[in-house]
């Protein structure tokens, strides 16, 4: 393997210097959101590594599994024995993915009506899921002996699947930080270890501080993604936490200015997103970690949640929500401008959970029915009615909210009004409080003639009527639990 890092960062100042994207943010607010993101609404995230060995506690295994203070490091001792004789990486050996079939995994996410697929390409564990120049310590070369990422890409291209990418190596710089407080199995301070650099620092320091990382390691961030995107091509970069921090400013912005170069060098429309107010507000899309915004935006953005309650990687106690609270979130998250990204945690043989499994069947079978509702849609005079609130901010999805048939969510699109009522009444009656009958002077509401409702699910049009409370229908479409859609047409 021969890489030269030098070399390679002179060439990504060239990639800069002749595009039309400058790695400033006065240039990198003209990037504009593709309209395939802002039309695509479902998308699913996949966190697989050499975590899924372990299959306990969480994706953080390899860091807990370190700390004393944690469940991680006790299991750990008694499952696998002490640290110094089985470390972190010795669960590569393990990690045999022998039942990985990314031609099945496309054909489900297809099914399961997501537009757009990101796997994570390297977690804050430092192990590459992609075959790579800069480090050994990737899939091709160890573990499953797969280039990962790429067969992944090839099987989504090959169903119209736009495929991603995620990156969480910027927290690497003290993701093992633990493993210097006793004899790890390996030195952190090689550059060549899969641990290296274990900084020490506090928790306080990780999240609100200013900590100074390594040029070396910004270089190494830097140079790893822009290796991804020219390897890879993902249509969507995702970043995790860790990268708001001011030592990361200068590097990002070089990042994005030479990402949007390299998609318009290759014709295809590239989109970001970040955390934290990490880049300059229009230059990418706002992302929420398990969580959403309480009310409309007006700008497109991303929540990330995952299926697995207790970690994004899979486990062997994990929780999962239920296709009716996905479906609930979906519909929310749409309503208000959002995309949802859905994640999943194959286990380490390379196979979906059934629980998983089944939720992505029923989402797929409700979004053949109502997709024309999210699809392309775009949020209407406002995006919801009812009595339950849905708390805003990072995550908040700790619990299924319960919500009633009182509870509606809209949208529009093609000229049409749809109102999906979040949890489906036993009578088929509904009532939609926003289409009420107002008088003009009020300028607020719903002002126009409704020409007809359908109930998309059936594709029956319902009997209505519409007075001072709201619009009032019936239909005899079947009681189940998930949402019920309508397209409200209007002359």
């Amino acid at each position: 393997m021969s890489f030269d890092r030098k070399e390679y960062l002179e060439r990504i100042d060239e990639v800069i210097a002749k595009g039309s994207f400058k790695d400033d943010w006065s240039s990198l607010v003209r990037h504009e959101v593709p309209s395939w993101f802002r039309d695509a609404k479902f998308g699913i995230f996949i966190h697989w590594g050499v975590y899924s060995v372990p299959a306990f506690g969480s994706e953080w295994y390899p860091r807990n599994m370190y700390d004393r203070s944690t469940k991680e490091f006790e299991h750990h001792r008694k499952v696998w024995g002490e640290h110094r004789d089985f470390g972190y990486k010795d669960f590569i050996e393990l990690f045999k993915a022998e039942r990985f079939d990314p031609a099945a995994w496309a054909a489900l996410f297809a099914e399961s009506g997501a537009r757009y697929v990101v796997p994570v390409a390297e977690h804050h564990d430092g192990f590459q899921m992609y075959a790579s120049d800069i480090s050994g310590w990737n899939s091709l070369e160890m573990g499953p002996k797969r280039n990962v990422l790429r067969e992944l890409t090839e099987k989504f291209l090959e169903l119209g699947l736009i495929p991603g990418a995620s990156s969480h190596r910027a927290e690497h710089w003290f993701f093992m930080e633990h493993c210097r407080d006793f004899d790890s199995g390996a030195d952190p301070d090689d550059p060549r270890s899969l641990y290296h650099p274990a900084v020490r620092i506090d928790s306080t320091t990780a999240l609100d501080a200013n900590p100074e990382p390594s040029r070396e390691h910004m270089e190494d961030w830097l140079a790893r993604t822009c290796e991804i995107i020219d390897r890879y091509r993902p249509r969507l970069l995702y970043f995790d936490w860790w990268i708001e921090q001011k030592a990361f400013k200068p590097y990002l912005r070089k990042l994005m200015a030479y990402y949007y170069n390299r998609a318009n060098e290759w014709g295809i429309e590239a989109v970001i997103t970040y955390k934290h107010d990490a880049a300059a507000f229009g230059s990418a899309v706002v992302d929420v970690e398990r969580g959403q915004f309480e009310d409309t935006m007006h700008f497109p953005w991303q929540t990330c949640t995952s299926m697995g309650r207790l970690s994004w990687g899979y486990t062997e106690d994990n929780v999962f929500k239920d296709a009716e609270e996905i479906l609930q979130n979906l519909v929310d998250v749409v309503s208000k401008n959002g995309n949802l990204l859905l994640n999943i945690g194959p286990k380490a043989d390379g196979t979906i959970t059934e629980e998983e499994t089944e939720n992505l069947l029923e989402i797929g079978a409700w979004l053949k029915k109502n997709g024309e509702a999210i699809y392309g849609s775009r949020p209407w005079w406002y995006s919801s009615e009812g009595p339950t609130k849905v708390p805003g901010g990072f995550f908040t999805d700790k619990r299924k909210i319960e919500y009633t048939t009182a509870d509606v969510r809209y949208t529009t699109a093609e000229g049409n009004i749809y109102a999906i009522a979040m949890k489906r009444s036993r009578d088929g009656r509904y009532s939609f409080e926003r289409l009420r009958r107002n008088p003009p002077e009020k300028c607020e509401g719903f002002l126009g003639l409704v020409d007809k409702v359908v109930c998309l699910e059936t594709g029956q049009e319902c009997r209505f009527e519409i007075d001072d409370e709201g619009l009032h229908l019936q239909t005899d479409a079947p009681f189940d639990d998930t949402p019920i859609a309508f397209r409200i047409s209007v002359l």
